[in-house]
């Protein structure tokens, strides 16, 4: 058996032990191709990689305290406590009604468990400083920031709002935690089920009751009593006293006091014992306006989301079977699946067109079966053992990573394209001859240009360098995308070195001999290729004879591109089409969570009546330890929809001026993944957030008005919204304290008194099974409904008497904050807005300028901004700077590869021409240039120097020959343009889809890469064959004249 014999070098010695050992090699790439496949149907697939800044979030629920005292006694503890742990970067609070969330965000990179543990140990100590009857610090459940996975809405024609609401406390959502991957159900609407004994003040002081005595009758009156054990007749008996009921008619005859003549008087007797809704009502809920019950099911980090989808569809179809035949379950209402699969099915669609371009390309070109054949197994070869690496690298298949393979389509065959099309060509220039075997000519062959095929991927690799310097989150999304890109093309250089020289020793052997494919006549190129060679010869001629236009033209377009270039919009990421809208809604402080509830089903009616939508799930407030809490003035909508002729921005516009007609409301209209990403870089759910930090509430207001009628008038400008941290009306009771001593009343005993009166206290649990329901003491609500009934109520005093509460204090109606948000421990209030265009970085530009030139501050008082846009700037930043050390990397693998300056140079002119045709393109389409369109320069500046270096190669190979200089040119351009032209148009046409198909789900941040691709291959292509030549010539033409 003939076997190689490698020369020096190792690329030489990968070639040869190839071709020696060829059973082997393909033995290897059929397993590599059945590993791939396996690992592509068992990998974790998502919508986009982790993007979780290490986050912690605490909350403590603090009863009836104002927003005012919920940040001094509770807000401000907790951040003091964690502000200064080790790698956190930022804390955030909002103080509410009753309520405390604090978000302690850590350095990009902190391990989420260890992020946990500080934060655990850090607020045991503050415990002990919270006021009583505050909540304990409760963290939130590690979730992922793209982690809510569905949105249920439970509806029901007869069965009531508060059973619907226990059936989903007790028997949907345990079911659904139980299901390994959830983290956090959190359920909204509906009337929360207490048991409730309602006090009557009249019958109390009828009776001679006092407050006191009621308090030590029910404290625990519903708990079983331990009676230890006891042993007879050799058992061993537990002994316990049973008060535990949930019997109404038993809990009733609890003996509050016996009177004067021994007889026992009995809870029924001073108040009313009854099951109702627990109050106050924290949210309501709808869907389709209807009342409902709606469930958010939040998922853990590093879980399948598709898969965790398919479990929850399983467990509520049974849960369906079983709850009574009125009850619907919804579970259409959001479905991060349903983004998911139309994503990775719209970018698998693509990859599977640009494959069917490139087979076109490469038969058209070739019109040869066998050599198209060697060319395409590169393709799902180079992928799948790409996919392999990536999960063993621990990546998930998401939007990103199939994003890289995708871009990297039409290179994955150019290296092969070369190698096999060189092959062919040596093995027919061989027919005939003897003496060299066909195993010696596909080497000799493979091995001329397997430096140009490894410096052309190294070039490749090295432009892609910037995007592993990117930090924060754009790191995080991106570095998947040039990971995939990366390896995907290494793997085709290996594939071209190894598999194809194998390939094309079995598949091409006949084109050695002398009654070959074609009969001993001479071999013939496609049709095509002829026809384009006689075209380029003349046109080829006439550039070198026509210098100096060709290179004035060219400079015009560069200059006309640089023009282009500089008035380009500038944004972070494109909009994303996630087929459906978050719709924010907020209303004036201060309103009832049923005015509240009224408007957001108005704003429901509005949504439904536009066909587009197809289902509405509202939520109106906030739902109980909920770490996206809202004010009871505030909504959120999430509506999906399907585009039905009408393009995403019309149906945004149309939404936008239907609920126009809302009296008094702000919007914000976004996606479920934007707004979340909005919130997690900069706290708001915007593009754009202009923070006014300082102490005064009010002044800050004031700021933020004057700040919203600055940028009022600014040209794409949307959804201009200020925080709504205004006075809200209070009703403040104050304790006239000579009067309080006067008849002997404590202050405790006061504030005792103002809680069970007027908001009542849980004494005691009722149990029904395993489930568990408060008994909350609590006076009847007309006897507190309003001010005067509330002055009116009775407080006793120590000698057994009773006075009216006017008495011996004031009850003032008032106006406190809505809610007090923090940053840093300072006060801060947001003005947010969103860029109707996209244009983020002009919109945030203008908004300077406008703040500047219009807003004085007071003394201590600051603005800041947040956003998309300083994700932008940074990353934009990053890649400017390591995208100078790359172009000297290239440099230096160009200097390497013909060791002259002037041919290294020559090849770099490639970057310029690509520039030209990516700038048009996007000039000519969206007019933005985002991150995702910078890196399809990156991307394309590598793949464009890929032609030059061909050419200047084989310029090199036909001069040492002794062939003159423009002999060189024509021959050497002639002999490339078949394997250019193939490289280009396959790398091209491979992403037509992706370029074409901007606005379907999936392709959003690949569109911007391919169109820059796109326009840049075609530019440089076209140019790269007239302007290599003519500066080679220039550069040459003292040694064609000698």
């Amino acid at each position: 058996m003939e076997r190689i014999q490698p020369e020096n070098g190792l690329l030489n010695k990968i070639i040869a032990f190839s071709l020696n050992n060829r059973a082997v090699v393909l033995v290897i790439a059929v397993l590599c191709m059945v590993a791939g496949l396996y690992s592509a149907s068992h990998s974790e697939v998502d919508v986009f990689p982790d993007l979780n800044a290490p986050t912690v979030v605490v909350m403590t629920e603090a009863e009836g305290m104002a927003p005012e005292e919920v940040e001094r006694l509770v807000t401000f503890p907790i951040e003091t406590a964690v502000n200064g742990a080790t790698n956190v970067r930022r804390v955030r609070s909002s103080s509410t009604t009753g309520f405390s969330i604090v978000n302690i965000e850590f350095d990009w990179g902190t391990d989420i468990y260890r992020a946990r543990q500080i934060v655990s140990e850090k607020i045991a100590m503050v415990g002990s400083d919270l006021p009583s009857g505050v909540g304990n610090p409760t963290l939130g459940p590690q979730a992922s920031i793209l982690g809510e996975l569905m949105i249920i809405g439970l509806t029901a024609y007869t069965t009531s709002m508060q059973d619907l609401r226990t059936m989903a406390d007790w028997t949907i959502r345990p079911r659904l935690l139980s299901l390994g991957g959830v983290a956090q159900v959190a359920v909204m609407g509906g009337d929360i089920k207490e048991y409730q004994i309602l006090l009557d003040p009249g019958r109390m002081r009828h009776f001679g009751v006092s407050m006191d005595e009621v308090i030590d009758a029910v404290k625990g009156m519903n708990q079983n009593a331990p009676g230890g054990t006891l042993y007879e007749y050799g058992n061993e008996y537990i002994v316990r006293g049973v008060l535990s009921t949930n019997d109404i008619g038993q809990l009733k005859k609890a003996v509050v006091k016996t009177d004067a003549k021994g007889l026992p008087l009995t809870l029924e007797a001073i108040a009313e014992v009854t099951v109702g809704p627990k109050t106050p009502v924290l949210g309501v809920a709808s869907n389709d306006g209807r009342p409902a019950v709606i469930m958010t099911v939040t998922k853990q980090p590093n879980t399948s989301s598709l898969e965790l989808t398919r479990k929850l569809d399983r467990e509520l179809a049974d849960i369906q079977s079983v709850v009574p035949g009125d009850v619907r379950i919804n579970s259409g209402i959001f479905r991060q699946s349903r983004f998911i699969e139309g994503s990775i099915g719209n970018v698998k669609k693509s990859l599977l067109e640009g494959g069917i371009f490139v087979v076109l390309v490469l038969f058209v070109f070739l019109m040869n079966w066998r050599t198209t054949l060697i060319s395409l197994v590169s393709i799902p070869l180079s992928i799948l053992i790409t996919l392999l690496v990536t999960r063993w690298m621990g990546l998930t298949i998401n939007t990103m990573s199939l994003g890289g393979i995708a871009i990297a389509i039409g290179s994955l065959v150019d290296d092969s394209i070369v190698d096999v099309e060189n092959v062919f060509k040596r093995l027919r220039a061989s027919r005939g001859q003897t003496g060299r075997s066909v195993l010696q000519v596909v080497y000799d062959a493979s091995k001329e240009v397997r430096m140009p095929m490894l410096n052309s991927t190294l070039i490749i690799i090295a432009c892609f360098l910037p995007l592993f310097f990117l930090s924060g989150m754009e790191g995080r999304m991106l570095k998947p995308l040039g990971i995939a890109f990366i390896i995907s093309l290494c793997t085709s250089t290996l594939v071209a070195l190894t598999v194809t020289p194998v390939l094309s020793s079995r598949l091409l052997a006949r084109e050695m001999e002398p009654d070959g494919p074609e009969d001993g006549r001479a071999p013939r190129e496609a049709p095509l290729v002829r026809w384009l060679k006689k075209g380029y010869e003349k046109a080829l001629a006439w550039a070198l004879q026509h210098w100096r236009l060709v290179i004035g033209t060219v400079a015009a377009l560069f200059v006309a591109a640089v023009i282009m270039f500089l008035s380009l919009g500038r944004s972070f990421l494109p909009a994303f089409n996630e087929g459906s809208f978050t719709i924010a809604m907020s209303s004036v402080p201060g309103i009832s969570i049923e005015e509240s509830d009224r408007l957001g089903l108005q704003a429901e009616e509005i949504l439904m009546s536009i066909p587009e939508i197809q289902t509405v799930g509202r939520k109106t407030g906030r739902a109980e330890l909920d770490e996206h809490a809202f004010g009871v003035n505030c909504s959120e909508f999430e509506c999906p929809f399907v585009l039905k002729g009408k393009s995403k921005r019309k149906l945004v516009e149309e939404v936008r001026e239907k609920l126009s007609v809302l009296p008094g409301v702000n919007l914000e209209i976004g996606g479920p993944i934007s707004h979340r990403i909005d919130a997690m870089l900069s706290g708001t759910q915007a593009n754009i957030a202009i923070k006014v930090f300082g102490t005064d509430l009010n002044k800050m207001y004031g700021i933020g008005q004057q700040i919203k009628s600055a940028i009022g008038g600014i040209e794409g400008i949307t959804d201009i919204n200020v925080e709504q941290q205004v006075a809200r009306p209070e009703l403040n009771i104050v304790p006239r304290r000579e009067m309080l001593s006067r008849y002997g009343i404590t202050l405790p005993e006061f504030a005792g008194f103002v809680k069970v009166m007027l908001e009542g206290e849980p004494v005691s649990t009722v149990y029904e099974g395993n489930r568990a329901f408060d008994l909350t003491l609590k006076v009847k609500g007309d006897a507190k409904s309003s001010m005067e009934r509330i002055e009116d109520l009775m407080i006793d005093t120590p000698a057994g008497g009773k006075v009216p509460l006017s008495y011996v204090a004031d009850v003032v109606s008032s106006a406190g904050p809505n809610t007090i948000s923090r940053e840093n421990l300072s006060r801060k209030l947001v003005v947010s807005c969103n860029a109707a265009n996209g244009e983020l970085a002009k919109a945030v530009a203008a908004i300077r300028r406008e703040i500047a030139g219009q807003i004085t501050l007071p003394d201590d008082y600051r603005i800041e901004y947040g956003g998309q846009f300083e994700s932008e700037e940074r990353a934009s930043r990053t890649i400017a700077l390591v995208s100078l050390f790359s172009l000297l990397i290239i440099f230096m693998l160009l200097l390497g590869e013909f060791k002259d300056t002037g041919q290294a140079l020559i090849v770099l002119l490639n970057l310029p021409l690509a520039l030209i045709g990516g700038v048009m393109t996007v000039f000519f389409t969206e007019g933005i240039l985002s991150i995702p369109a910078i890196i399809g320069f990156i991307s394309l500046f590598g793949i464009a120097t890929r032609n030059g270096m061909l050419l200047i190669d084989r310029y090199n190979a036909l001069a040492a020959e002794g062939m003159s200089v423009t002999g060189t040119i024509v021959t050497g351009s002639l002999d490339r343009l078949n394997p250019i032209l193939m490289t280009a148009v396959t790398s091209a046409l491979a992403l037509l889809p992706l370029a074409l198909g901007g606005e379907l789900p999936g392709n959003e941040i690949q569109s911007p890469m391919a169109k820059v691709i796109l326009g840049g291959l075609l530019s440089s292509t076209l140019l790269n064959g007239f302007v290599i030549p003519v500066m080679y010539l220039i550069t040459n033409k003292k040694k064609d004249k000698s």
